[in-house]
């Protein structure tokens, strides 16, 4: 029973802290939200400041403990294509969170610093696997280390900027997320020189052809 109010008590604090922010993420608010009292809140934790302090961490372990990529690149296109899915998935269902952690992170640094604990780990993610794609002759010679490092660092912000606004910011986001994200990461191995050309040039007759169905009708 204890674990499990601890649980509770974590789990609630993130909704409400979701909702509220971290003035508004009141101590009776958390403990009606978990079905308990305040003191057994507080016999857990000892404070508003610890609990959300741990309840951060939760979270961020839980973007840092995200999705892999393999360790013997076989098919970058599909594999980027399911790590960026999930990757999507897994700041998509945070947002709300990180969206609070963020405007606040001026005022409490602690916070900001949570926040960018899970994209930090899925760049050092990618990163290794760019080590991995080089290693195994994908990413081509003449592409600097720097511009791949830089083509990554574009790939993870067009993933965390949709996940994050695709539901504020419609008119930028007019395809579905696997559309936009099979084209983020087409636009990245095309970047890094390891997207075949005749996989590329199919892309780009299809592109074609939609837009001028679209226009046409």
């Amino acid at each position: 029973m204890i674990d499990d109010n601890r649980h509770r008590i974590l789990n609630a604090a993130a909704r409400i802290y979701a909702q509220h922010g971290w003035r508004g993420a009141t101590t009776r608010r958390i403990a009606d939200e978990a079905g308990v009292n305040e003191v057994t809140l507080f016999r857990h934790f000892g404070s508003k400041e610890s609990l959300l302090d741990q309840m951060m961490q939760v979270c961020a372990a839980a973007r840092a403990n995200g999705p892999t990529l393999p360790l013997v690149p076989e098919n970058p296109q599909d594999e980027l294509f399911e790590w960026s899915s999930a990757q999507h998935a897994l700041i998509t269902g945070m947002r709300s969170i990180v969206r609070q952690m963020i405007s606040e992170a001026e005022e409490r640094p602690r916070v900001g610093g949570c926040a960018a604990d899970g994209p930090a780990a899925a760049a050092g993610e990618l990163r290794d696997y760019m080590v991995r794609l080089r290693r195994a002759g994908i990413i081509a010679d003449h592409v600097p280390p720097v511009e791949a490092t830089a083509a990554a660092t574009m790939l993870m912000g067009a993933l965390f900027a949709d996940a994050m606004n695709r539901d504020l910011m419609t008119t930028m986001f007019p395809q579905s997320v696997d559309e936009s994200l099979r084209a983020y990461v087409r636009i990245f191995l095309r970047g890094v020189g390891a997207l075949p050309e005749q996989v590329a040039d199919d892309s780009r007759s299809a592109t074609r052809s939609t837009t001028l169905t679209s226009v046409s009708e």
